[in-house]
């Protein structure tokens, strides 16, 4: 079965090592997705680069930094990304959150189900 329809992306761009109440604050995002009910969160570890700080950000397994790129990405309608955002406000101290509007093209073999219930 195939769906299109129109939707809200967020993309929020961290570094690893930030945190929120002791718990890398990529974990503490995917939580409150879950908890708010969102369609899905990922969570994309990035090979090099920077941000705000301008401080070049690395990730390796040959190096003992463990503060490289993190971008999450959340996919869900315009209401349900708007019930996050108050937290991220809350969450994120130094980081970039981008939202957009996006086309979805949604492949499934089963019936069809709403986008906040996947």
């Amino acid at each position: 079965m195939k769906e299109q329809f129109q939707a809200r992306m967020i993309r929020i761009h961290l570094g690893e090592s930030d945190k929120w109440h002791g718990k890398p604050l990529y974990e503490a995002i995917v939580l409150k997705c879950q908890e708010l009910g969102l369609a899905g969160a990922i969570v994309y570890r990035g090979i090099e680069g920077y941000g705000t700080s301008t401080r070049i950000q690395h990730s390796s397994y040959w190096k003992l930094s463990h503060d490289g790129p993190m971008m999450l990405s959340i996919i869900d309608t315009e209401e349900q990304i708007a019930k996050l955002v108050p937290h991220l406000d809350e969450m994120v101290e130094e980081g970039l959150i981008a939202i957009s509007s996006v086309d979805v093209i949604r492949y499934s073999r089963g019936a069809a189900e709403s986008l906040g219930s996947v």
